[in-house]
């Protein structure tokens, strides 16, 4: 099999829309989490187990997502792990008891884990250098204006229609991602089997992991992106429950989140030529700490009220935006043999840390005071791993 070069545009679009779909799954979801507390008489924290479950398997599922696509090839793994992701959608629309959810969300993020991993893997396979910061920031807005829409959509179809439509939401979002697969997905690799073989598949990841710049890059995207996830644990009670929205204002209220991630990553598009990559990633990382300190010091300080919590996650948001296309081209450039894996490893270790981060907070107990801990300190350990990856490069 001779591999295509796929248009910018459409290696964008593709790389955009699988990378959207773990992401939108949680976002979709978040607004329906107190609904299902009481749907099935449980506990919040039987709940927010489905959404670590999710976590969980999405981390370790892109482990083999990864490497699958490079032995398989890109289309053939993705159709695979998306028809995972269908049937898993297709089991919580029906769930007849909170055990069922639970292990549909574990399902869920099985086939999900391949979106980040091969949307990631074929800007490699194809681009690199500016180019591929640009294709990044592009899906960045795209990552940006879906799940934005995702807690929106959740809520209102959960008003409408019940806690059942809002996964037969995820089966539209599914076959849609099948689709474009089928249609539009070029093959951009020769597939090799002989990468499956155990020896060589633990050769990758030792590679991939013995990197020194790939460690301190994924420390930067493991504290900025896991603590997104983790907070997802958090918001949908601390904003129901403490601050006493509604499932759909609280849609509607997630939207300062998303907004300020296009907000950020239309910033960047247009100043992106003037800046370089690494005054963004810099710009991009001090707001990063800079609203975890302000979030941990509202939490502390003041009431809880929408903006005293959704402020900080803002200022984080608009700078990962900035941050993430420069740091993920780092971490992806030495490995355009096992672009898979490498990529397979960023995802697993930032939904590691935003499963860990969910973990904690259940562990804490109360989700305001894990909000104002947990957050803050996964904010401030990916400005270290920042200054560890600025050292590197400098040396290099």
């Amino acid at each position: 099999m001779t591999p295509s070069r796929m248009s910018e545009r459409r290696t964008t679009f593709l790389g955009a829309f699988l990378t959207t779909l773990g992401p939108i799954s949680m976002a979709i979801y978040t607004p329906a989490m107190p609904e299902l507390v009481r749907a099935f008489g449980t506990t919040d924290a039987a709940i927010k187990m489905s959404l670590s479950l999710f976590f969980a398997g999405f981390a370790l599922a892109q482990l083999v997502a990864g490497p699958l696509s490079d032995a398989l090839g890109r289309k053939r793994a993705t159709l695979i792990f998306l028809g995972i992701y269908v049937t898993g959608s297709m089991l919580a629309t029906i769930a007849p008891s909170v055990e069922f959810i639970l292990a549909a969300r574990l399902v869920q993020g099985i086939g999900a884990s391949v979106g980040v991993v091969v949307g990631r893997a074929i800007v490699r396979d194809l681009y690199t250098g500016a180019e591929a910061s640009r294709i990044l920031n592009t899906i960045g807005i795209f990552l940006a204006v879906g799940p934005a829409m995702g807690p929106t959509l959740g809520g209102l179809t959960l008003a409408a229609f019940g806690w059942n439509a809002v996964f037969l939401l995820m089966v539209g979002f599914g076959l849609l991602a099948l689709t474009f697969t089928l249609a539009l997905l070029r093959e951009t690799i020769v597939p090799d089997l002989g990468k499956l073989r155990p020896a060589q598949l633990l050769s990758g990841y030792a590679e991939v992991a013995g990197n020194a710049r790939f460690l301190a890059a994924s420390l930067v995207l493991s504290g900025t992106i896991g603590a997104l996830y983790a907070q997802s644990t958090m918001l949908p009670f601390v904003l129901i429950n403490t601050v006493g929205l509604t499932p759909t204002q609280f849609g509607i209220g997630m939207l300062m989140q998303s907004g300020f991630y296009l907000l950020g990553s239309l910033t960047l598009k247009l100043f992106a030529s003037r800046l370089g990559g690494a005054r963004a990633a810099l710009i991009g990382i001090t707001l990063c700490g800079l609203g975890g300190l302000i979030m941990a010091a509202s939490v502390a300080f003041v009431p809880p009220f929408f903006l005293s919590i959704m402020g900080p996650v803002a200022i984080c948001t608009f700078g990962l935006a900035f941050l993430t296309p420069h740091v993920i081209t780092l971490s992806m450039a030495p490995f355009p043999h096992i672009a898979g894996s490498a990529s397979a490893l960023t995802g697993f270790l930032q939904m590691s840390a935003g499963f860990a981060g969910g973990i904690a907070a259940a562990s804490v107990g109360d989700p305001l005071t894990a909000f104002g801990i947990i957050i803050p300190t996964m904010q401030l350990s990916a400005v270290a791993g920042f200054l560890w990856l600025r050292l590197l490069v400098e040396r290099a």
